[in-house]
């Protein structure tokens, strides 16, 4: 079993930055693909990024790219969203998930993680 929390949310101007994190419990972590999700209110679950185990490949949602990045430390069983440029339109709960069983694939799935946090807000002001 893996437990996930978010840190790092909360309200920043547009132009802003956020650093969220997501600390994972369980030894197996490092072979997880990570992902962060999102959703807004009255809005479907979405992808933001997500990673492989070794980070070699990662995937991001067209409206995030160029600005937010994903990373992780394996030794700290940690990923990471860093968030740059905000916009309004990134307002929404953000979730960080697991995948335990893809290796060199990343999926954009909901369904296709098997665990998730709780979420932490991220709101933008204009």
């Amino acid at each position: 079993q893996v437990q996930l929390v978010e840190s790092g949310g909360g309200l920043v101007q547009a132009g802003g930055s956020l650093r969220l994190s997501c600390a994972a419990s369980g030894r197996t972590f490092s072979s997880y693909v990570m992902g962060w999700f999102r959703q807004a209110p009255g809005k479907e679950r979405e992808i933001v990024a997500a990673l492989t185990w070794s980070g070699s490949k990662t995937r991001y949602t067209d409206s995030v790219k160029g600005r937010f990045t994903i990373s992780r430390d394996n030794a700290k069983n940690t990923v990471y969203l860093q968030m740059n440029s905000l916009k309004p339109e990134d307002t929404a709960v953000y979730y960080c998930a697991a995948d335990r069983r893809r290796i060199v694939t990343v999926s954009t799935t909901p369904g296709d993680y098997d665990y998730w946090g709780q979420g932490t807000q991220v709101t933008v002001s204009s």
